[in-house]
């Protein structure tokens, strides 16, 4: 080798590491701009409402000096609430951007392949049918969305996972459940009916410490998994045969991570019902921010405790009378946002057509 090859292949190396460096710093500025975001959405929550609270009495509540009725608005009220939108958003969001990376595709999550369409029909049987609420609820809606998505993966399958079959059978899957979900609620009592109905529409008007305990506890739990499965996953998001090239189990991996994304899902859509959007979101507008092909998982988090945050905001004061149900807000803006992603795929590919 020349003198002049090792000038070329240093000088190489030095641009990748100098390239390496910009993006990770790219990624700790996005990822404390979001946090920022988060903050002042939580104390927008914390003080906004019928009952008005200052930011002083925030922090004196935070730290024990607070009224009675102070601690009961923040604390037991709208903490928790803040919280759970944090924790379910962030869950959505990860697993948004698990399943785009996987699956190569940047359309795929788990409300448009009938993740979250699955565990709507588990949730609406289980309440209708045996009354079930609290923890009993939310292992059998994760258990019964993993079993759909066991039997997705199997009917997507044909001499390995294909992942356009997959999004067209979660998609068949999707419509099947949303009727279901219809003649269940036309046939049961009006009481189990209308519980059922909240719950289906996407809510967080439930929330409470006792439900967002195990809930959080079941994510950290998941999000270990897929931080323990993130080297081999980047690897596959090269392509397969890359990926077996380098020696990666490809479908092993694939299997790992896609379940972890289901479950993932699963964990929020049990404990607020199906929120439309949110996980499509995030991870498109993760890779927007971090101007890359490819979605962080921690970023991609961030993104959709903001959204789900901001939307729970606008979804309990958009109308001054009737707070409204924050799936409503997801799906009114993440329609729009899924009708513009379209467009802008298509004009990409009659432009790279041409």
């Amino acid at each position: 080798m020349t003198g002049a090859d090792i000038s070329l292949l240093t000088t190489s190396v030095a641009r990748r590491r100098s390239a390496r460096r910009l993006a990770r710093r790219k990624k700790t500025v996005v990822l404390a701009a979001l946090i920022a975001l988060i903050v002042i959405f939580a104390f927008l929550s914390l003080t906004l409402g019928k009952a008005s609270v200052s930011v002083s009495e925030v922090f004196a509540t935070m730290i024990g000096q607070g009224t009675a009725m102070t601690e009961l608005v923040v604390l037991e009220l709208r903490l928790p609430r803040i919280l759970t939108a944090i924790v379910v958003g962030a869950c959505l969001g990860m697993s948004g951007s698990v399943f785009q990376s996987t699956l190569r595709n940047p359309l795929a999550s788990p409300d448009i392949i009938g993740i979250t369409a699955s565990a709507s029909v588990v949730g609406v049987v289980c309440i209708v049918s045996f009354g079930m609420s609290g923890y009993v609820l939310t292992l059998t809606v994760i258990v019964g969305t993993l079993l759909a998505a066991v039997l997705m993966y199997v009917l997507a399958w044909r001499e390995g996972l294909n992942a356009f079959r997959l999004v067209l059978v979660g998609i068949g899957v999707g419509a099947f459940c949303a009727g279901f979900v219809s003649f269940i609620l036309s046939r049961s009592d009006i009481r189990d009916a209308q519980t059922a109905l909240v719950w289906v529409t996407g809510s967080l008007s439930g929330s409470s410490w006792q439900a967002l305990w195990p809930m959080t506890a079941c994510a950290v739990i998941i999000v270990g998994l897929v931080a323990m499965l993130s080297r081999p996953a980047r690897i596959l998001a090269l392509g397969d045969d890359t990926a077996a090239g380098l020696g990666i189990p490809v479908e092993k991996i694939r299997l790992a991570t896609l379940g972890c994304a289901v479950a993932l899902a699963a964990i929020a859509v049990s404990t607020v019902g199906p929120l439309a959007f949110v996980a499509l979101a995030a991870g498109q507008i993760s890779r927007r921010l971090l101007r890359s092909g490819s979605s962080s998982v921690a970023t991609a988090a961030c993104v959709g405790g903001a959204l789900l945050l901001g939307a729970d905001i606008i979804a309990q004061h958009a109308l001054p009378s009737t707070p409204l149900p924050t799936g409503v807000v997801t799906g009114l803006v993440g329609a729009p946002f899924l009708i513009w992603l379209l467009v802008r795929a298509s004009r990409t590919g009659n432009e790279s057509g041409q």
